[in-house]
């Protein structure tokens, strides 16, 4: 029999004549961010065994909640696959480790099984989406991915499959950085504002895709730090993902099913939720009294001059740690304007000096201050984490080369793209962003690009 299961956070087991061919992003146990994050659901323990037993595993990128390092090792009966990173940062690591490690082509079919295939897109956010043919029955593994233009191409194959099931991230934000402030310590994230419906967004989503169904997806965990447990207001329940669906628009399916690609007939999994246990940053090696050196000092200061387009738009960069702090200048024009950063010097130095950064903001227990500055998008997490980071492109000439490889990969989507993010761009200016008139008008501009 050919079927799908969803199960984890953002894991499909997709299995041929019955046995587990491919799985994706598993992680399967322990956890993630510093122990900020835990699996917020349990694996069943015939789940856990088709992925340990998987002939493929394909990971997303890097984040420690899709290629979780401490996972690794239970998955070597199968060959690791990975889209075409530019940099190909993770391939490296891997194959460093003595992992089995294959990087797909990109937009092409690979056959991996009589009746399973994929198609990869990589894209300048250092993520990817993985499409699995199975039995003509399309699932868009989206997972927390953006998409940069390739809804228009990936709706046009999806004409082609009888069932086309979208898997994506969304939610209330707390899969993203929220831990934010300004100089008086007022906290700018509204929880009140973030926990809007799910449903209509998922569902236009789908729609946007050309898929028929929708499977909530890459977003079950649960916070678990002390200094992190406030974010869990911004985690939603099973029942939050169908609430306020829309009529007669792609169907929002449970988030643990199994999907039989003969009869398409749905099953539901109940995987057990994991104990919600709330642990001190101790245990993870963090303390917030422990001070900055002046080598930490040093090495974070080289960390942010390395990263030339921030001077673009930040006068400094401010880190602290158990009350000793380094400023990093950057522009002496946009003196006022800068970010403060307060954290627990282990994980602080970690980050800093294995370049990922995005671990800590996506941790949510690091303090983050704006000083003139309304968001970390798109001049701050772009650069630092994702582009420099994962992709090594810090210098600008660097930078020029990066985004000029990602456009050549695909001109269409990408002009597509930013005429996109151009109108609503003009929008965003006119409108409040959480207005509901901004909603209705972009909800508008979508049904219009998906007729």
């Amino acid at each position: 029999m050919q079927f799908f299961e969803t199960i984890g956070s953002a894991t499909v087991i997709a299995y041929d004549d019955d046995r587990p061919v491919l799985t994706t992003d598993a992680w399967i146990e322990g956890d993630a961010y510093f122990g900020s994050w835990g699996l917020d659901y349990e694996i069943p323990a015939a789940q856990m065994q088709a992925i340990r037993d998987a002939e493929y595993h394909w990971f997303s990128h890097g984040h420690p909640d899709h290629t979780n390092i401490a996972c690794l090792p239970m998955l070597t009966k199968g060959e690791f696959l990975l889209s075409d990173h530019y940099g190909n940062r993770i391939k490296r690591d891997l194959t460093a480790a003595g992992y089995r490690v294959r990087v797909l082509p990109d937009r092409e079919w690979i056959q991996l099984s009589k009746g399973i295939r994929v198609y990869s897109i990589a894209n300048q956010n250092q993520d990817s989406m993985l499409l699995i043919d199975i039995n003509g029955r399309l699932v868009i593994n989206q997972n927390d991915s953006p998409e940069f233009g390739e809804s228009f191409r990936i709706r046009q194959m999806a004409k082609y499959f009888k069932e086309v099931y979208l898997l994506q991230l969304h939610g209330w934000g707390g899969a993203d950085m929220l831990n934010l402030f300004d100089p008086s310590g007022r906290k700018l994230t509204s929880i009140v504002e973030k926990r809007r419906p799910i449903a209509p967004r998922s569902q236009t989503s789908a729609r946007t895709m050309g898929a028929t169904k929708v499977i909530p997806f890459s977003s079950f965990h649960r916070y678990q730090r002390e200094d992190s447990a406030w974010a869990n207001d911004l985690i939603p329940d099973l029942e939050d993902y169908h609430r306020d669906a829309m009529d007669n628009w792609p169907e929002i399916l449970p988030a643990f099913v199994r999907v039989n690609c003969a009869t398409d007939e749905v099953t539901p999994i109940d995987p057990p939720r994991s104990p919600r246990i709330i642990r001190k940053p101790e245990e993870f090696g963090d303390s917030w009294s422990d001070q900055l050196t002046a080598e930490d000092k040093g090495k974070i200061q080289r960390y942010f001059s390395a990263r030339e387009a921030l001077r673009k738009n930040f006068g400094f960069i401010e880190v602290s740690a158990g009350g000793s702090n380094v400023t990093i200048d950057l522009n002496r024009a946009k003196r006022d304007t800068g970010i403060r950063f307060e954290c627990p010097r282990n994980s602080l130095m970690s980050c800093i000096e294995h370049e990922l950064f995005d671990d800590l903001l996506i941790g949510n227990y690091m303090r983050t201050i704006f000083f003139n500055v309304e968001s970390l998008y798109p001049h701050f997490t772009p650069y630092v984490a994702k582009y420099a980071d994962n992709g090594g492109a810090k210098t600008m000439r660097e930078l020029g080369a990066y985004f000029r490889h990602y456009f050549m990969r695909d001109p269409v989507a990408h002009a597509l793209k930013h005429f996109a993010d151009g109108s609503e761009m003009v929008l965003r200016t006119a409108l409040p962003e959480g207005s509901a008139m901004f909603r209705a008008v972009k909800r508008a501009y979508y049904g219009l690009m998906t007729r």
